[in-house]
């Protein structure tokens, strides 16, 4: 098979799967007709188990929905079933301060709050994508509003529960990584010079993160980069540092493929590949201890469906942005082991918990934090980047 045939399947891979699996096992079963927006907590048939909503979630498949319409298919249900979402969140979803929910009730009733902005980030690409999908720029303002709250959120001390005390400080690889996504995809449906700060910003405070002593991008670090020698210091969580290189390989690619912001990324992902890949068993595991000590997390050793997801898209990203074949090879094994383990072929969608040797772990298909976004996310991009390296 030439290079061209392996891309071109891959693409109908990933198009057909969207298409006639992911997307309709949601929109079948996920949507509250009721209520607006969609439930996530559902078992491998479909079945509901917990009516409980993941605000991440409303904005998340209000992003996917979206985004599916914009660059696979002008279906119309799922730009309903995105604004379905996004009318949840601005009837549900935020509390008096501007803050958002992290979990509610199928009716909105708030349930739980938490001190991170993630619900906002994911509210704000879903209005900005359903913006260019129905032409409505009145929700790439929302958007736009919406990121500068969570700038100030950020910056204004108080304003967020620090995760650590004064006598530990401390700063996270996760919301810097989820920023440049997040300004990113805003950027798309409206300009402003914030976004292009905050990118800049991020991508400054990522190197705080690299350690070359370890080949590792860490989870956490001092605010001025040193590592926390702790168990929690010491983490890799080789999916979000995968996550963040393709991250990096976008904004290159948007900046006419920038030399310097490719190299970091490649250099992310060659590392994270390295600490994240089971060399016995095959597919990306979940957290590594940069001195190589025993991990603290029990799921140490497992095998999400998300990092596989991040991973497909990094190595074809890398492919693009280097034509170096190894990339193309390193996406073959990750693509091969994540269909051969994680689709259920009897009930349809994708399983998210396996164990390291990849038997399912359970069988549910989302809950709080699983659900219509990671896989579709992937099959979308993966379907976009594939069409322009053949073309």
């Amino acid at each position: 098979m030439t290079t061209q045939q392996y891309i071109d399947k891959c693409a109908k891979t990933y198009r057909e799967d969207l298409i006639k699996n992911i997307m309709p096992f949601w929109m079948k079963n996920g949507l509250d007709l009721i209520n607006g927006g969609v439930y996530t907590c559902l078992d491998r048939d479909g079945s509901i188990m917990d009516t409980t909503k993941s605000v991440w979630f409303q904005g998340r498949f209000g992003f996917t929905a979206a985004f599916a319409y914009n660059n696979i298919e002008n279906n119309p249900e799922w730009l309903e079933a995105s604004k379905s979402c996004i009318d949840f969140i601005e009837a549900h979803c935020f509390d008096a301060d501007g803050r958002m929910y992290f979990e509610v009730k199928a009716d909105g009733t708030p349930l739980r709050k938490r001190r991170y902005v993630f619900s906002e980030c994911f509210a704000a690409i879903a209005m900005s994508e359903y913006s260019i999908a129905a032409n409505a720029p009145e929700y790439a303002e929302k958007a736009l509003t919406l990121f500068k709250n969570i700038r100030r959120f950020i910056k204004t001390p108080g304003l967020l529960e620090p995760k650590y005390l004064p006598t530990q400080p401390a700063i996270g690889h996760s919301i810097t990584m989820i920023l440049i996504n997040t300004a990113s995809r805003i950027r798309e449906a409206i300009s402003d010079p914030v976004l292009d700060e905050q990118i800049n910003e991020s991508i400054e405070t990522l190197k705080l993160f690299i350690h070359p002593e370890f080949k590792a991008l860490l989870e956490t670090v001092t605010p001025e980069g040193d590592l926390i020698d702790t168990c929690n210091g010491r983490t890799i969580n080789p999916g979000h540092c995968i996550e963040t290189a393709w991250f990096l390989l976008e904004e290159a690619k948007y900046r006419g493929w920038d030399k310097e912001l490719v190299d970091m990324a490649i250099t992310i992902l060659d590392w994270s590949w390295e600490w994240g890949w089971d060399k016995e068993y095959g597919g990306i595991i979940n957290f590594r201890d940069c001195r190589n000590f025993p991990c603290q997390d029990y799921s140490q050793d497992m095998k999400f469906w998300w990092p596989q997801t991040e991973a497909i898209i990094a190595t074809l990203y890398a492919y693009q942005a280097t034509q170096n074949p190894k990339y193309l090879e390193m996406h073959k094994m990750i693509h091969d082991w994540t269909y051969s383990h994680f689709p259920d072929w009897e009930y349809g969608e994708w399983f998210g918990y396996l164990h390291r040797d990849g038997s399912v772990a359970q069988t549910a298909k989302g809950n709080i934090f699983k659900g219509p976004f990671h896989i579709p996310r992937m099959m979308i991009k993966s379907c976009t980047l594939c069409e322009e390296i053949i073309s």
